[in-house]
């Protein structure tokens, strides 16, 4: 499988929208002429607070776009942040808002795969999979390792969304890896892989990620995308094998230093 991956414009504008249902923002608006959704949320989930195009097209006015997009989140109390590919049809909006003091940061790969390759990945047992994150689900979240205020917003961003099934490996009771993944616009989607510091290396996000691609399998999805931080090697390893390739990288901007 090729390194990079080619989508339709109507594939990328699915994968946004599928997104924004897994991690389930309090309300998300819309700027339709220009095909932006507007995620609102306070939490610290970058996906589900972070402005988005749902195509890759320069706007034509990227100053002004700027001003809408700052007057919705402005009159809902909210910072201002945007996620935006690495393009060329972006670099005129990316210089507007350097131009207007916003900084760039956390460059993330969204990636895509076959639920097909992704279930060949372990040979193990596959994790168990519950329609809501229990108590141990969470604890992977909280645990130590993982900032416990971001894995908080992380849980309870991705159990309120409608669709969305939770993969846990136990041992003796305990809970030691956790995923879950999302359905719909034609794409199964995986989020909030976590292992447990100690046990890692034992190959349990193989596990976890073959019972997220049995699911979707069961459910007819054979399509799957993920994002994944650029420099968490470990995982981009693990996707490596999967059979996960990158469609597009993008980064987050926001007014002043990043979180």
């Amino acid at each position: 499988m090729s390194s990079a991956a080619s989508l339709a414009a109507a594939d990328i504008e699915a994968i946004e929208r599928a997104t924004l249902d897994a991690v389930a923002p309090q309300r998300v608006e819309a700027l339709e002429d220009e095909a932006w959704l507007l995620p609102m949320d306070p939490g610290t989930v970058g996906r589900a607070r972070s402005a988005v195009p749902l195509r890759h097209e320069a706007p034509t006015a990227p100053a002004q776009l700027i001003e809408r997009i700052e007057e919705r989140y402005c009159s809902g109390g909210l910072p201002v942040h945007l996620r935006i590919a690495e393009l060329p049809c972006f670099d005129a909006l990316a210089a507007a808002l350097a131009g207007r003091g916003y900084i760039d940061g956390k460059p993330t790969l969204t990636q895509v795969g076959s639920a097909r390759a992704m279930r060949a990945l372990s040979h193990g047992e596959p994790a168990e999979l519950d329609a809501a994150p229990d108590e141990g689900w969470t604890g992977v979240f909280l645990g130590p390792g993982f900032d416990p205020v971001d894995g908080a917003c992380r849980v309870q961003a991705l159990g309120r969304a409608r669709h969305n099934l939770f993969a846990s490996v136990r041992e003796g009771g305990a809970t030691l890896a956790a995923g879950a993944v999302s359905f719909g616009h034609g794409w199964a989607g995986v989020h909030g892989m976590r292992t447990e510091q100690s046990a890692r290396g034992r190959g349990l996000a193989g596990r976890v990620l073959a019972a997220l691609a049995q699911a979707a399998l069961e459910r007819g999805y054979e399509r799957v995308f993920l994002q994944v931080e650029a420099g968490n090697e470990p995982a981009l390893a693990l996707y490596r094998r999967a059979g996960f390739r990158t469609a597009w990288n993008y980064r987050y901007w926001q007014a002043g230093a990043l979180r």
